[in-house]
């Protein structure tokens, strides 16, 4: 039964600002405990009577929540991941945003939603997540950490040479933009939009897709989740760039790069009316067919 809950969301936004309040008025008519996130602040501050709890770091609460919703678009959810992550609170995303394949509530069933949520009527899936081994805390930690794709970018316009080894065997060079190591939660983002091959949330497969190789025989190639991939990249310039979800730092050309899929995993929360399968059909209009 759901009795307590950690609301996540972004300031500035008019939308998600109108969200986040009626999802706290739905949430106070059935009795349930909130805390709502606040960026800038020093310590928690406790519940009150028709009011939500206020905290900066879910670490900072005497009791853990049930669950934490996410209200925003998925760049919001993916930033909830980085800070739920290693409490293993299960995430719900509440889509104010665009397309919402992450946060996939609608602002506009929140009543409904909550109401399923309480009844129990979801299940929990446990996604895989990427992990940048090395260079160690090349963004700080758990910040290494991906749930949709980690790449190796070039810095500049010139295309980059990317040497990459699957448990030290040597798999190919590419001659690329880039190169996008994906989820099969990320399947569904950038590696889509490369032509890369969708899979379902709890596949613990890896994908490796180019991104506009200047070779016609380059496809994207599923591989094992237990895989460990090194890759070293070449170019003109002196540096590459390396993503992991909506964080980039850039790295010199002589230091190498090391992926493997983290020994952690994240929950969220699906509510069973919007399976994987019913969104795929309905965000991103997969199958489409007058006929049908």
């Amino acid at each position: 039964m759901l009795k307590t809950v950690a609301i996540y969301s972004k300031e500035g936004n008019s939308k998600t600002t109108e969200g986040v309040n009626r999802l706290i008025r739905e949430l106070l008519k059935r009795d349930i405990r909130i805390y709502q996130y606040q960026k800038s602040l020093a310590d928690s501050v406790p519940i009150e009577e028709g009011k939500p709890g206020r905290f900066s770091d879910l670490g900072s609460l005497s009791e853990l929540p049930d669950m934490v919703l996410s209200v925003g678009g998925d760049g919001t959810f993916l930033e909830t991941m980085l800070r739920v992550m290693r409490f293993g609170v299960p995430i719900a995303g509440v889509n104010t945003g665009r397309m919402g394949f992450l946060a996939n509530i609608s602002d506009d069933e929140i009543g409904h939603s909550i109401d399923l949520l309480c009844q129990g009527d979801y299940e929990i899936i446990e996604r895989s997540l990427l992990e940048i081994k090395s260079p160690p805390d090349l963004f700080g930690r758990e910040a290494s950490t991906a749930l949709n794709e980690i790449t190796v970018q070039k810095a500049d316009p010139s295309m980059i040479i990317i040497n990459i080894h699957v448990n030290e065997i040597y798999l190919n060079t590419y001659w690329a933009d880039g190169l996008i190591i994906s989820t099969a939660t990320g399947s569904t983002a950038y590696n889509l939009s490369v032509g890369g091959p969708i899979l379902s949330p709890e596949d613990e497969s890896l994908i490796i897709s180019p991104i506009s190789p200047h070779n016609l025989t380059i496809r994207p190639i599923v591989i094992s989740g237990e895989s460990e991939l090194k890759m070293t990249v070449e170019g003109r310039s002196s540096e590459y760039l390396v993503t992991c979800d909506f964080r980039s730092r850039r790295l010199s050309f002589d230091r190498e790069i090391n992926i493997i899929r983290s020994p952690k995993k994240l929950k969220t929360v699906m509510l069973r009316e919007r399976d994987f399968y019913n969104t795929l059909r309905n965000k991103l209009m997969w199958g489409a067919d007058k006929r049908n």
